[in-house]
């Protein structure tokens, strides 16, 4: 009789174990796929970056045989959400035509930035704003809105390389001291660049606070404390 007893209780100790160990392995996986999606809802980039970039302008204006011309930039971006950025710009470049004209200018830009695949290493983006266009020394300032396209590389956690073009128009045909015709002056620029993340990580902890883990989930473990 103790024999039988014995072997009963040795039976119900395994299916105790088995029972625990098996809902324990599901409950893993749980976390395991809550931890996944927290990441890439974090989407491997930073909520801020400052921005760097440095490449050609040309413009499309009322004189005959443009030539492109050095453009850098330098920036900030915040953002919003997974997809979307706001850009802060600063542009230096030069706009000119061949014997005729160059001169130096400045823009002063705001973007909305729209990261088209965000969780991914390599991602397109398309963003569009307004700007404050200005010649050296602030001698003529105009308003512009732009829009433009590139796509983005993470090299590392914290940086990426990109590469971009955009359209500016302005709302003039007298940048380079010629009116003519009925469409007003455009350049285009073009870069290569680099985008350096900081701000995600430590929010990324503090998500990572809140999915629950087998142990402080587990009943068992109030009762043990």
């Amino acid at each position: 009789m103790t024999s039988n007893y014995f072997w009963r209780l040795i039976f119900i100790t395994l299916l105790f174990i088995i029972s625990n160990y098996s809902a324990a392995q599901a409950q893993e996986d749980v976390f395991a796929k809550a931890s996944k999606r927290l990441i890439h809802q974090n989407d491997l980039r930073g909520k801020n970056a400052f921005s760097v970039g440095i490449g050609t302008s040309i413009m499309n204006g009322d004189f005959n045989n443009p030539i492109s011309e050095l453009y850098y930039h330098v920036g900030y971006k915040r953002f919003l959400g997974s997809s979307f950025a706001i850009n802060f710009g600063f542009h230096k470049f030069n706009l000119a035509f061949k014997d005729v004209y160059n001169e130096g200018f400045m823009s002063y830009d705001i973007d909305l930035e729209w990261y088209l695949s965000p969780s991914k290493k390599l991602s397109p983006f398309v963003y569009g704003g307004a700007g404050y266009h200005a010649a050296n020394y602030f001698e003529t300032n105009e308003v512009k809105l732009q829009c433009g396209v590139g796509f983005e590389y993470l090299l590392t956690e914290r940086v990426g390389m990109k590469f971009f073009g955009d359209y500016n128009r302005l709302k003039t045909d007298d940048v380079e001291g010629l009116i003519f015709g009925k469409s007003d002056d455009t350049y285009w620029r073009f870069a290569i660049g680099l985008n350096i993340y900081f701000g995600n990580y430590l929010a990324l902890g503090k998500h990572q606070k809140n999915i629950p883990t087998i142990i402080n989930s587990n009943q068992l473990s109030e009762d043990y404390k």
